[in-house]
């Protein structure tokens, strides 16, 4: 056990230096994505005292902001995110970068508690060096702060599982706070909520239920009561998923990617706002809604198709949204995730019968899957969780020994 700790610690600190010269030494003065530049806004009007709104820089673009989630542009104003526009800040990367080395060894105690101290190890040397986990913490997007947090949520899950009596409840009441606050950062995270209640119904565990779900409402509750009175109408988190449901299904949709890649998708959606004037991104969240649930309806076949399609953009990582990249990222991204895939497949399979020693981790791994097929898939979505479960996969077919997953 000690030589466990000891090989989690130091993958931690790699991790945590790989992360750091990836931010501070080569990912320097980068233009930033319009997710970037949005949360960063957001995150220089909290420090400044301001309230959760778009600052000069957003509001004065041509381009209307969506309706965001509070969690990571609050993240962002803790670790000093108030006041260059062009670029993410040092102490932000920093701080992420620590936070990858959280979650590198969340990864090796996960790993650990379904196979044995070989997995654990595997995972945490895995997760310390996979590239798209590696560079997702020197950029302001949500799931630099969601890999840590949604692990920590799921191994506190785990935990409540595995106890009775009061000590069950107060880690299943901790788990439903984690998880209510991955919720504040990327609203699809309830998928998961919703799946762990199921698990909870399943294993007739009411009382451990309860719990969780009282840890998620304080989390999440206030925040829903101050958009009824901000919209009002009932908006559990952000207005954000009403555009993102029409992106991933509509008659333009290409199984994957979002408007940057589909430059004929956006201009449809700029029709579509002119079709509507007066309404902003945020009140137009119904509209998207009731317009991808008609084409859906009056044209279920073509809908049907481009499931299939998201299926295999899920399964193969060559969609649009890849190739708006540089060649370098696209053929690190694509051979990472290749390389992991076969290993991941083989050692999922092989500690199948002890999976459910990790329910809630792999409750967010099919979350995020539930959300790429009811939205689209995107690299970004994939990273935090379906990658983990793919690292962890790895991790059970090269660390663990035979007897321990027969």
């Amino acid at each position: 056990m000690a030589n466990v700790k000891v090989v989690l610690v130091w993958a931690a600190i790699a991790g945590i230096a790989v992360r750091l010269m990836f931010g501070l030494s080569y990912w320097v003065d980068k233009p930033l994505t319009r997710d970037e530049r949005e949360y960063l806004s957001l995150a220089r009007n909290l420090a400044a005292g301001r309230g959760f709104t778009y600052d000069a820089a957003i509001r004065d673009s041509p381009i209307e902001p969506f309706g965001r989630a509070p969690g990571y542009p609050f993240w962002l104003a803790l670790t000093g995110a108030a006041s260059d526009a062009n670029t993410v800040p040092a102490s932000v990367k920093i701080v992420q970068s620590l936070l990858g080395g959280v979650a590198i060894v969340l990864m090796g105690i996960i790993a650990g508690r379904i196979a044995g101290a070989g997995a654990a190890k595997a995972a945490a040397v895995l997760a310390a060096l996979y590239p798209p986990l590696v560079w997702i913490s020197a950029y302001a997007l949500s799931e630099a702060l969601l890999w840590p947090l949604a692990l920590c949520g799921a191994w506190l899950f785990d935990q409540s599982l595995s106890q009775r009596g009061r000590r069950a409840l107060w880690l299943a009441a901790a788990a439903g706070l984690v998880l209510g606050a991955a919720v504040l950062v990327r609203p699809a995270t309830s998928i998961a909520l919703l799946l762990g209640g199921a698990w909870l119904i399943w294993r007739r565990r009411p009382a451990l239920l309860a719990a969780a779900a009282l840890g998620a409402a304080l989390v999440i509750g206030p925040w829903s009561v101050r958009n009824i009175d901000h919209y009002g109408r009932f908006v559990l988190v952000a207005t954000e998923g009403g555009v993102t449901f029409w992106t991933g299904n509509n008659a333009l949709a290409m199984g994957e990617g979002d408007l940057a890649a589909n430059p004929g998708m956006k201009a449809a959606k700029q029709s579509l706002m002119a079709a509507h004037p007066g309404l902003t991104e945020e009140s137009m969240e119904p509209v998207y809604y009731r317009e991808a649930f008609r084409w859906m309806a009056s044209h279920p076949f073509d809908w049907i198709l481009l499931e299939a399609r998201k299926v295999f953009f899920l399964i193969v990582p060559v969609g649009p949204s890849y190739l708006v990249h540089s060649a370098l990222y696209f053929w690190t991204s694509v051979l990472s995730y290749g390389l992991v895939l076969p290993f991941a497949a083989a050692g999922l399979w092989r500690g199948r019968a002890r999976l459910n020693r990790a329910a809630g981790f792999f409750m967010l791994a099919a979350s995020a899957v539930v959300v790429c097929l009811v939205f689209f898939p995107q690299e970004r979505f994939r990273i935090p969780l379906i990658d983990s479960a793919l690292v962890l996969g790895a991790a059970l077919a090269v660390g663990a020994r035979r007897e321990d997953v027969s």
